[in-house]
């Protein structure tokens, strides 16, 4: 895996780079968003590291200078910022993920491969956050088919629209982070969702598990 960082600070991007080239992760960094932007130009990557506060350019707008080059690596942001607002404006201009600096260095290798996988990830700490926001626009007439769950995949649906990851899940359960994942994935299936997101949305909506 082949990631490029772009943040301003130089102790954070170092200890990131160190961290994931710990775990055979390949970096490159950038220490402004428009040195980062002219250098992905030509280079070739997975993933891209993005911070949100910076003082060449907010990362807003760097997220919509990247896209509009055409870059086509998927973008996280990673970030101290727990506002909804720039959760949303993230995602709705392109990031596939939205991370948290503070968060255990296994989960980010996690985070990073499922983000290599395809799928949207967003820091569960603020999978709360974007349910309320979301929770009125998700189609009104499309089935949840909450019935089809087998009594395991309720539980984990239930865990999931309290912002768990896999591994949390799998210890509060007793099983293998591998089952949860496929669970996930049955999950999705049978309410016809994208992305666990959605289904904590959906759970959030219309009330599907006790608190």
């Amino acid at each position: 895996m082949k990631t490029f960082i772009i943040d301003d600070h130089t102790l954070f991007r170092d200890g990131l780079s160190a961290l994931l080239k710990s775990h055979d992760i390949s970096v490159e960094t950038a220490h402004n968003a428009q040195s980062g932007i002219e250098a992905l130009k030509t280079a070739k990557v997975d993933i891209i590291l993005l911070d949100l506060r910076m003082p060449d350019m907010h990362g807003i707008e760097a997220l919509k200078a990247i896209k509009a080059n055409n870059i086509t690596a998927p973008i996280a942001v990673l970030t101290t910022s727990t506002d909804e607002k720039d959760l949303v404006d993230c995602l709705k201009y392109g990031a596939q993920a939205y991370l948290l600096k503070d968060m255990e260095p296994e989960h980010l290798v996690e985070a990073l491969n499922d983000i290599l996988s395809g799928s949207i990830v967003v820091a569960q700490e603020m999978t709360h956050v974007l349910a309320n926001v979301l929770k009125n626009e998700l189609t009104p007439n499309k089935p949840n088919n909450f019935d089809l769950l087998s009594p395991k995949e309720k539980e984990v649906i239930c865990l999931i629209s309290n912002g768990l990851s896999n591994k949390v899940i799998a210890k509060a359960l007793n099983i293998t982070d591998g089952t949860v994942k496929l669970h996930v994935k049955s999950i999705l299936k049978k309410l016809n969702l994208s992305s666990r997101v959605e289904a904590a949305v959906l759970v959030t909506k219309q009330m599907l598990c006790d608190d």
